[in-house]
């Protein structure tokens, strides 16, 4: 029986995977349990692996026509952020087809990955087809929080199951960018490593009428608005060079690397592409302090979300370092480097050729993620990570406000395109 793409991310969608983080999650139990049973009656076994109750990751390997081959990893996060019904103009978990699209929490973050690659399966098995090379495919948990229940467990506990794996394949990329009538498919090729800290300010407690030169909330406000106010040096990585240089001829718009602000300037729409990914960035997102106006307390906390490119770590610290008042220290919340896999390499010509084949006018260039996925976990074992989730969008459709947004939704036509481009790469 051939199964239906919009279908099946309808039916992803319904199952209430929502991860408040810290722990704090529904599970992916029952999502995993019916990708299970999709790749058990599409001739794929699949191993179902939990390192905490209902904390489910799925695993599958299709073997291919050619042992000799490498590998390749196709992964999917089962897990979603958190939805408000109150905002939302539809039932976020009632996954409803509607006026061309699948509505619903996860629909392009990402459980239309995980539709589109079942429904390649699918496709495998209804016409009796095989890959050249073997295909792994990894269904996980917990990409919305900090990966330890899924990605990042799977390969510290179970990294046997991707031996032999050259290069992977997930989100946030080859999604088509509508520029004045020129499709961009960015394919991601790198993202900005992920630093967050937590800054402690500890000063003497007193009462709030008198004078303190220990002010913990004084010192720690001061650090935040030197923080916020520094301007951090463009960083070319040979991702964001190479996009820059393909997305300027592409669009005819002169490029000048010694200004990199001003090129960007002049991309137009595509500078959202871009724009996040030419510097570090350290945003100061939450404070903590006091519990009585009259109380001067003695410590105060904030959290900063720090990300980073690639060799730039180092050097970003010590920055961070120069920029605290006396008495303010840091620690990490969570510190995962950075991640670039190359661009002059058969597996991104080979997606490149898929998309090419589906959309002829096309322009395929690598860019780098702002945020992070789990292609930090995958790529310790040595892998090369790819953001490849096809997607043909309408010109006027906003995809990058729709993961993690109200009234998330993505096109049924998209999606059987991706289908479509999945199988090219896939098969070949």
């Amino acid at each position: 029986m051939t199964l239906d793409v919009a279908q099946l991310c309808a039916r992803l969608i319904r199952f209430d995977t929502t991860n408040r983080g810290g722990g704090d999650s529904a599970g992916e139990r029952d999502a995993a349990e019916h990708v299970a049973a999709i790749l058990q009656d599409n001739g794929v076994p699949p191993t179902l692996l939990e390192p905490a109750p209902r904390r489910t990751n799925v695993l599958a390997r299709i073997h291919g026509t050619d042992p000799a081959l490498p590998a390749v990893l196709v992964q999917s996060h089962l897990d979603v952020v958190p939805a408000d019904p109150a905002e939302w103009s539809f039932d976020p978990f009632a996954g409803e087809i509607r006026d061309g699209f699948v509505c619903g929490r996860g629909a392009v973050d990402m459980k239309d990955m995980a539709a589109m690659t079942l429904a390649v399966v699918n496709r495998w098995h209804t016409e009796g087809r095989r890959p050249r090379r073997d295909v792994v495919l990894a269904f996980v948990a917990d990409e919305e929080d900090q990966g330890k229940y899924g990605a990042h467990w799977l390969v510290e506990h179970h990294a046997g199951y991707f031996a032999g794996v050259e290069a992977a394949i997930s989100e946030s990329g080859a999604f088509s960018f509508d520029v004045e009538g020129t499709r961009l498919y960015p394919v991601g090729t790198a993202e900005r490593g992920t630093s967050h800290m937590k800054l402690t300010a500890v000063g003497r407690a007193g009462h709030g009428s008198r004078r303190n030169p220990q002010n913990a909330v004084t010192a720690l406000v001061t650090s935040l608005a030197r923080i916020a106010a520094h301007e951090h040096p463009v960083r070319l990585t040979p991702t964001v060079e190479a996009f820059l240089v393909g997305a300027g001829k592409a669009l005819g718009v002169e490029v000048d690397l010694d200004d990199v602000d001003s090129t960007i300037a002049r991309l137009g729409p595509a500078a959202k592409l871009v724009e996040n990914t030419v510097r570090c960035s350290t945003t100061p997102t939450m404070v903590q302090a006091g519990y009585k106006v009259n109380v001067i307390p003695g410590t105060a906390t904030a959290q900063l979300d720090v990300r980073t490119l690639p060799g730039t770590v180092d050097e970003l610290v010590t920055t961070i370092d120069s920029l605290l008042e006396d008495g303010v220290t840091r620690e990490f919340l969570e510190h995962q480097p950075p991640v670039e896999a190359p661009v002059d390499t058969a597996w991104f010509a080979s997606m490149a050729e898929a998309l090419r084949d589906e959309d002829p006018s096309g322009v395929v260039v690598p860019y780098c993620l702002g945020g992070g996925t789990d292609a930090k976990a995958f790529s310790q074992l040595g892998i090369q990570c790819y953001g490849f989730s096809p997607l043909l969008l309408p010109a006027d459709f906003d995809y990058r406000s729709m993961a993690h947004g109200v009234d998330e939704r993505v096109p049924v036509a998209g999606l059987e395109f991706g289908v479509r481009v999945l199988d090219r790469f896939l098969s070949s």
